[in-house]
């Protein structure tokens, strides 16, 4: 391709961006989007602060002992602490069960906890570290307990209920999946009926006096694009800072490396679909049937969608989700959310991100076969396989 290709698909692409910032339904869904994001950012953060005040027991002797080492681990993981002497262990796991308790410290042996977190922050674990250095020191000399304290010495923590990824990273995975679910289909149908506007007014035809619909095809991706990386990037912005602004956890943590699998898989979801949707367009002769053009396209994604909302508060996630993950049509939404539940390792990610990019490759050829064969023609509506028999 020759410099002056490029030149002529950037005026194109120019041309996108102009007329769409001009729109005001842009700058609206852009200040949507960003609020919604900040309420990811926040929302975490509030929930974290819910159990600021933690109520922790304590079965055994030294009672004075152990209730300075729950106040120490309350310190350190700015937790307020209470502490509550309990008769017996029963009584200690009768309390968690109730949710009247957030950890038991039982004598020198150990930490209970009702449902163990994925944090390495939590009152049980820093009370398990506290635990084990007070009995550390309480029976060695200090040379001796600075050895061994060097290899670990926490006491064990016992969940009395499976552990489940917090609330707060599902809320995060949660709001990456339906930022990425309307980005990809806001643009695919602005798309979808930018190209058919432009062949019912008959616009295209004085276009390809100058141009290749090919040119077309790809200035009119790369404008969008560009407009929705811009989107993007802002909401990545928004949520890093003020997530780290407000103190969440999760955005302070993990919660990073959901946002950066939810930017990838917009681009990569956006490459993939919005090509069709162009394709899409390219077949239609009013703008009223849009919409019904675009929505076998989007099937895939609303199916997807839908199971989210079931896998993101489950404790195992269905085998079916993850072959979804690996399939380009459904990738950009069910990939993000097992990010988000810690289930997709990263080779897992690099596959189903090749898989998608060799995919994009396949439909940006066959989208601009069909773009190329159907924009000059008028009539009825075209059928996929009636364009891809016939030539111009």
């Amino acid at each position: 391709m020759s410099a002056n290709w490029w030149t002529l698909t950037w005026l194109v692409a120019r041309r996108e961006i102009t007329d769409r910032a001009r729109a005001k339904s842009f700058w609206i869904a852009s200040i949507l989007l960003l609020v919604a994001v900040a309420a990811g950012a926040v929302i975490p953060a509030l929930l974290a602060g819910k159990h600021s005040v933690a109520r922790i027991g304590i079965v055994g002797r030294p009672a004075v002992a152990m209730a300075q080492a729950a106040r120490e681990a309350g310190q350190i993981s700015g937790t307020a602490v209470t502490v509550t002497e309990l008769p017996s262990v029963a009584a200690a796991r009768a309390e968690l069960r109730a949710g009247k308790l957030q950890a038991a410290l039982i004598g020198d042996t150990e930490v209970l906890v009702n449902k163990q977190s994925f944090s390495g922050s939590s009152i049980g674990t820093t009370l398990a570290q506290i635990g084990g250095l007070q009995k550390l020191y309480g029976q060695l000399p200090p040379a001796a307990a600075a050895a061994v304290a060097a290899h670990g010495i926490a006491l064990p923590v016992y969940s009395l209920s499976p552990p489940t990824k917090n609330l707060a990273t599902r809320i995060t995975g949660l709001t990456a999946a339906i930022l990425i679910y309307v980005i990809i289909l806001t643009y695919g149908i602005r798309i979808t009926i930018g190209v058919g506007e432009e062949k019912a007014t008959r616009v295209v035809e004085v276009l390809l006096t100058t141009l290749r619909p090919v040119q077309l095809l790809a200035g009119k991706v790369i404008g969008m694009g560009l407009m929705a990386l811009c989107q993007i990037a802002a909401m990545v912005a928004v949520y890093l800072a003020l997530g780290h602004a407000v103190g969440s956890p999760e955005v302070r943590s993990a919660a990073t490396s959901i946002v950066l699998a939810a930017g990838l898989w917009i681009v990569l979801g956006y490459g993939f679909y919005c090509t069709a949707y162009a394709a899409a367009g390219s077949l239609i002769t009013r703008q009223a049937d849009a919409y019904n053009a675009a929505l076998p396209l989007q099937i895939p994604l609303i199916l997807t969608y839908v199971l989210v909302y079931t896998v993101i508060y489950s404790t195992t996630v269905n085998p079916f989700f993850h072959v979804l993950a690996f399939i380009p049509f459904t990738a950009p939404v069910a990939m993000p959310v097992l990010v988000a539940l810690g289930a997709a390792p990263a080779w897992q990610v690099a596959l189903s991100a090749g898989i998608t990019v060799v995919s994009t490759v396949w439909m940006a050829r066959l989208a601009g076969t069909i773009y190329g064969r159907a924009i000059l023609r008028t009539g009825s509506r075209l059928k996929v396989r009636q364009v891809l028999r016939t030539a111009v």
